[in-house]
């Protein structure tokens, strides 16, 4: 089951991203039910840059997500031009050359992310719109008995009294309505995935 974790449990692992958003905060650190070898941590990163929110099982949170989008949409949050963000530098503009230099992650299919690095261990991708700067951090974690677990952590950064309020407003759903049925569905796709052996997509044969 998934569970929400303190924030050291995030801060205290020798993570890349530490160097990187210095200027954020961490919102949420969840460990995620994922359980899993050395070298499952690509398969973990790929379910999550496919996830669709107009897949997940819960009416209430597909209700709550389709409204934000229409917000979105109607307000033109999610349509962004540089001069609508603060002096940000995104988190791909500011990679060290190590991480400059290697690969990136996976495409999202639906979610408005970007990927920014990917290590054996750890992934982060980026958003950036009118209410928030934000930040999707996953990390394959050792769990003290030779298998491993991914963490999810979550880090924003408010775009003025705009994104301030955004935030603010969403918080009584994001736990109660928007993460256990994600936790849910990330976990039955992890099942299924494992069930059938598949090996993650960058490593599949093309067709033909």
């Amino acid at each position: 089951m998934p569970m929400k974790l303190p924030n050291s449990e995030q801060t205290s692992r020798p993570w890349r991203i530490h160097e990187l958003v210095r200027d954020f905060r961490l919102l949420d650190v969840w460990a995620l039910p994922t359980p899993g070898g050395p070298n499952d941590f690509p398969r973990l990163v790929e379910i999550v840059a496919a996830g669709d929110t107009a897949e997940t099982p819960s009416r209430a949170a597909r209700a709550v997500w389709a409204i934000r989008w229409r917000l979105g949409e109607i307000l033109g949050w999610d349509e962004v031009e540089d001069s609508d963000l603060p002096e940000w530098q995104m988190l791909r503009d500011r990679l060290p050359d190590d991480l400059r230099g290697g690969p990136s992650g996976p495409e999202f299919e639906s979610l408005p992310f970007q990927s920014v690095y990917l290590l054996e261990d750890e992934w982060a991708a980026e958003l950036a719109n009118k209410t928030v700067h934000g930040v999707l951090h996953l990390s394959w974690v050792p769990d003290g008995q030779g298998s491993y677990r991914g963490q999810m952590s979550v880090y924003v950064k408010p775009n003025g009294l705009l994104g301030s309020a955004y935030l603010a407003a969403i918080q009584p759903f994001r736990h109660l309505v928007v993460y256990p049925p994600m936790m849910r569905e990330l976990e039955r796709r992890w099942r299924e995935e494992g069930r059938l052996g598949r090996p993650p997509l960058s490593r599949r044969p093309s067709p033909g």
